[in-house]
């Protein structure tokens, strides 16, 4: 660790989109480099990370990602040096910095934490419940899906990051809520939060049985976090005028082949179904503001919890990145620096 630049460089460690994914990730993906950093101008901080986010979507936006360019993320980051007046040293930020131990910021894409955040709560939740899957989950059952108490919610990836949030504040909103996930493990901690039903997909004998059985009467909102066929063995189970908020499709991100067919046209027309795919930064100013101060209440108040699975080390930020696509986790995949 290194605190004042007069005395030592900071040589910082960064990992690297090494060459570009072809089907599940592997390490020899990703290469790791070290560079001097340059001193501080007017205006700049430096940051070190603290914690380092891993996220499904990265999957996908590594895509557009330069070979030899540093992996995409946030993490939350001590400033430990600062020529800003309007960011001390010692100040807690999240950053867009990217898999990287130490970087320079001008401080305008800083975000520091809310002035409400509890010393009780971990910096890490920043990145999860209090951070950009928390706000995932928020936008998307309650502008996207738009659910009212007494409705039928399902989701898909339940005990993930953003799952698990979607399902608690289905609850609170006085919702009856199916969730599947792929671990007994997962299932238990399902329950455990409250969902009303949980089962594991990967066991049941029949996706289309499993789903009828946990509700008979079709479902009114369907927050999907996988896509592929388990998207269309649901679809036909939708009640009329039941929406669809389309977060993700983790199920097919690795897909090298041709992707599984989609769900039939005539359950979407007949049922007047309504589906929506949503990125969280569409949601931005008071709006946001207002929704980290609901989430930060309800976790007071002990209606949402919270569950991290923390891997230690810098280092082992590929592995992180590759078993949290593989179903590792439970709740959210942090690494800490």
């Amino acid at each position: 660790m290194c605190w004042r630049r007069s005395l030592t460089m900071v040589r910082a460690k960064s990992w690297t989109l090494k060459k570009h994914f072809q089907g599940s990730p592997v390490q020899s993906d990703f290469e790791l480099k070290t560079a001097e950093l340059p001193p501080l101008k007017d205006g700049e901080v430096l940051l070190e990370a603290l914690f380092l986010s891993v996220d499904p979507y990265m999957r996908v936006a590594a895509k557009r990602l330069k070979e030899g360019k540093i992996m995409m993320g946030h993490q939350v980051a001590r400033i430990v040096e600062s020529k800003n007046s309007a960011l001390p040293t010692g100040t807690i930020v999240v950053a867009h910095s990217g898999w990287t131990t130490h970087s320079i910021s001008d401080g305008k894409e800083l975000e520091k934490l809310p002035t409400e955040w509890p010393d009780t709560v971990p910096l890490s939740l920043a990145l999860g419940t209090f951070g950009m899957p928390g706000l995932t989950a928020y936008f998307g059952i309650l502008d996207i899906c738009g659910v009212k108490g007494g409705e039928t919610v399902l989701v898909n990836a339940a005990a993930g990051a953003v799952g698990s949030v979607v399902g608690q504040i289905a609850k609170l909103k006085g919702c009856r809520v199916v969730g599947t996930a792929g671990s007994d493990a997962k299932i238990a901690y399902l329950k455990q939060i409250g969902f009303d039903v949980a089962f594991n997909y990967k066991t049941v004998d029949s996706l289309e049985e499993a789903l009828k059985k946990a509700s008979p009467d079709g479902y009114d909102c369907y927050f999907d976090n996988v896509g592929g066929e388990f998207s269309s063995t649901v679809i036909p189970q939708m009640k009329a005028f039941g929406r669809i908020a389309i977060c993700g499709a983790i199920s097919v991100y690795n897909s090298t082949g041709q992707l599984p067919p989609g769900p039939n046209p005539e359950s979407i027309i007949y049922k007047q179904l309504r589906m929506e795919g949503f990125i969280v930064t569409r949601w931005q100013g008071e709006v946001r503001e207002k929704a980290l101060k609901d989430l930060m209440k309800w976790f007071s108040e002990g209606k949402i919890q919270y569950h991290e699975h923390i891997i230690k080390g810098f280092e082992n930020m590929p592995a992180a990145f590759m078993g949290m696509l593989k179903g590792d986790n439970l709740g959210k995949t942090i690494v800490k620096a």
